[in-house]
């Protein structure tokens, strides 16, 4: 019995339809979420999603079909899809196979381990909670992140999601000796080889391990890349005890895969053309990021939101995950207002009084509902022009603004494009700027003084005195 179980178990093809590829196995039938091998070199590889009857198994195709032909033979590895763990993956670049593709060899002296993890239980869990500080105003101020915690970047195509994710690399790197793993799912070529360049200029590659499953491979492989990418992030947390920071982009391209996949198997769609089975698909990769006493997986995900719709269904089961949410705004992006965060609708669950203390809470709030105020009043400003309003309102309307323009920085991800120094800029001095101008101490500052600057002690060096911005405010 035990010679047989060494035997290899070999079956043949009997229907390809695109992805999906049905094997008959006279033996054993293959486990659930085995990888097959088919090809005379075994070069593509079939992920068993079902077991049809006694005899035939039905896959998804991680890699390109072409060439596959009934009655080819295929091998059960017997194994799941695994990834490489171990210190020699930091600096590399990856796909959904754990092979390097940063024209590299591939590293030597790393462990295999599967893909498929259970989260870690209630029981091993931390609790305690803790702001994770990016040195961006808007956030930091407005939406502050949780260590350990998810994040949501929400935009429809062309917001600034990849830029927003790119800058805080190159932020966190400096403030925590911790490790970021960047995951591409369904990305553009051109971004994977653009970030991994830019990483390298900036120095910061030899703390990050990139994984990219590219926008022209299979979905299958599409599907699989975000848990290549978890096992290694585990790794470094569970087994190295540091703290990870995991960049997702575009965790709306792992559900469309599962959608494809959903389809290619023939599942009923449910509502808007979803698969039955997105809510659980999200849940058992979102449940592995997590806060342990060993350390912490904080985690910032892009989410493209369909048609800018926040009600799609897609972008309503990411948001059930999230500890804040950054919703970006195609109207603050037209203005120039980056990053184009729009504040009202941003949410996070770290901004109360217990968390962040009394003073950082009264300022946000302050903030929120100026905004508010000026959102408000922007219909009548449209129709009747801003000398209608009551004096009070405009001067709420001149905070509004200037709040606006201070909350804007440069980025030092955008600096090759925009010629403008980038800026990290502390909490004591987010919220020092935010308090003054909320006190009105910039009132006869023009709003240009304080666009795309980093602490507000900049406004005063760009504008050299207060009588000379004065004169240039009243003749604008």
């Amino acid at each position: 019995m035990t010679d047989e179980v060494k035997l290899p178990n070999r079956g043949t093809v009997t229907a390809v339809r695109g992805s999906v590829v049905d094997v008959r196995f006279e033996g054993r039938l293959p486990l659930i979420s085995s990888v097959l091998h088919a090809g005379a070199s075994g070069q593509i590889v079939i992920e068993v999603m079902t077991q049809v009857d006694a005899k035939h198994v039905r896959g998804i195709a991680l890699t390109p079909t072409q060439g596959v032909c009934r009655g080819m033979p295929v091998e059960d590895t017997g194994m799941p899809l695994r990834a490489p763990v171990g210190k020699n993956i930091i600096s590399r670049m990856f796909d959904v196979f754990g092979r390097a593709i940063d024209r590299q060899p591939d590293p030597a002296g790393v462990e295999w381990r599967s893909i498929h993890r259970a989260p870690p239980p209630l029981s091993e869990r931390s609790t305690r909670s803790e702001v994770f500080e990016t040195g961006i105003k808007a956030i930091d101020v407005s939406v502050p992140l949780e260590r350990g915690g998810k994040a949501g970047l929400f935009g429809g195509a062309g917001v600034g999601k990849t830029v927003l994710l790119t800058e805080m690399i190159h932020n966190m790197i400096g403030h925590r000796q911790g490790v970021s793993i960047f995951c591409g799912i369904g990305e553009r070529c051109r971004e994977g080889e653009e970030l991994y360049r830019d990483m390298k200029a900036a120095g910061v590659l030899k703390d990050m391990v990139m994984v990219f499953g590219q926008m022209n491979e299979p979905p299958g492989s599409r599907f699989r890349v975000g848990q290549t990418a978890l096992t290694m992030a585990e790794y470094f947390r569970d087994d190295e005890h540091r703290d990870v920071l995991l960049l997702i982009d575009n965790i709306f391209r792992f559900i469309q895969a599962g959608m494809e996949v959903s389809g290619l198997m023939g599942q009923m769609p449910s509502q808007l053309g979803y698969q039955p089975t997105m809510s659980t698909e999200l849940s058992a990769l979102e449940e592995r990021i997590a806060n342990t006493a060993a350390g912490a997986i904080t985690s910032i995900q892009a989410v493209y939101v369909p048609a800018d719709d926040l009600t799609d269904p897609a972008a309503v089961h990411v948001f059930s995950h999230l500890s804040a949410s950054i919703v970006l705004s195609r109207k603050r992006a037209s203005e120039g207002l980056y990053p184009a965060i729009d504040l009202l609708q941003s949410s996070s669950k770290m901004a109360t009084p217990g968390i962040v203390g009394n003073r950082h809470y009264a300022v946000a709030q302050q903030i929120r509902r100026t905004l508010a105020q000026y959102e408000d009043l922007k219909d009548v400003i449209a129709m009747l022009g801003l000398e209608q309003l009551s004096p009070e309102d405009r001067k709420a309307v001149a905070r509004a603004r200037r709040l606006e323009r201070f909350l804007t920085q440069p980025f030092f991800a955008t600096e090759q494009f925009t010629g403008i120094k980038g800026k990290l800029v502390s909490l004591g001095d987010s919220l020092d700027g935010c308090e003054r101008i909320l006190a009105d101490e910039f009132k006869d500052y023009p709003e240009s003084a304080l666009y795309m600057i980093g602490a507000i002690g900049e406004a005063r060096q760009r504008n050299a005195t207060p009588e000379r911005l004065s004169a240039t405010a009243h003749e604008s």
